[in-house]
């Protein structure tokens, strides 16, 4: 058992939190493990982007026990909080460019904060290389102005690599992208989890993007995880709450 429970780097169980007399999470369990992608689905407001939150230490959780990387989350100094932080890659859905700068400058940023020890070759390298992984090397020099939605989202997704992390949180990654560049940065996700071996969760109410990148699916309602399987074993499911959901996202939401 205990070889297993090095391989779970995200454990969370009997997770609760409200705000006010708003109960978001009444009672979370989920396990992920070492290279595993699992989408979080859940209509807007059911609490997905609380539990990234959450995870990332950002928000406090009301009871139950958050463990990343083998930390409770909520118990450890701020100091460790922030080591642990590095090892995290958040991916938002605004993908948080800072305007101001170049691609390369916004991708030095973490790395000379971070690495204060890295001299001038090792931070353009470290910025090629993951230029490269993405696709988007001769972007080097522009501005975030002079690039697609597609692109700046794929910058956002190199500038989380470039610090090495070992967990991805993707927060809508495919939102507001066209059909296209939907299927770029699905394939991408897939890419990372395969060449970095990291773990994601990736947050979402697109199906198709869940169906092409996770591993598992878990679908959030009403603060507690309604099914977690693959994604046939979710959707194959005779529940009449899974059905409707499925109906919302292929039918509704066109």
């Amino acid at each position: 058992m205990n070889h297993e429970s090095k391989d779970i780097v995200i454990s969370i169980k009997g997770l609760t939190k409200s705000f006010g007399s708003l109960s978001v999470l009444q009672g979370v369990d989920i396990e992920i493990v070492k290279g595993e992608n699992i989408a979080i689905l859940g209509r807007s407001g059911s609490g997905k982007s609380v539990l990234i939150k959450i995870i990332s230490g950002l928000l406090k959780p009301d009871s139950g026990i958050v463990k990343v990387l083998g930390q409770e989350v909520d118990k450890i100094s701020a100091k460790e909080l922030q080591e642990l932080r590095l090892k995290i890659g958040f991916s938002f859905q605004n993908s948080a460019l800072y305007d101001s700068m170049t691609v390369r400058e916004n991708l030095a940023f973490p790395l000379v904060r971070n690495k204060r020890d890295l001299d001038k070759k090792a931070v353009n390298d470290a910025i090629e290389e993951v230029l490269n992984e993405v696709g988007l090397l001769k972007t080097i020099n522009q501005m975030p102005s002079e690039l697609s939605g597609g692109q700046r989202k794929r910058i956002g997704i190199a500038r989380t690599l470039i610090l090495k992390p070992e967990i991805m949180l993707y927060d809508e990654p495919t939102a507001g992208l066209d059909p296209i560049t939907c299927i770029e940065i699905n394939n991408l996700i897939t890419k990372v989890q395969k060449q970095y071996n990291t773990s994601s969760i990736i947050i979402t109410h697109d199906l198709t993007c869940a169906k092409n990148t996770a591993n598992k699916v878990a679908i959030l309602m009403d603060g507690k995880f309604l099914s977690t399987g693959s994604f046939e074993e979710v959707f194959n499911s005779q529940n009449v709450n899974v059905k409707t959901f499925y109906d919302y996202n292929f039918i509704n939401n066109k």
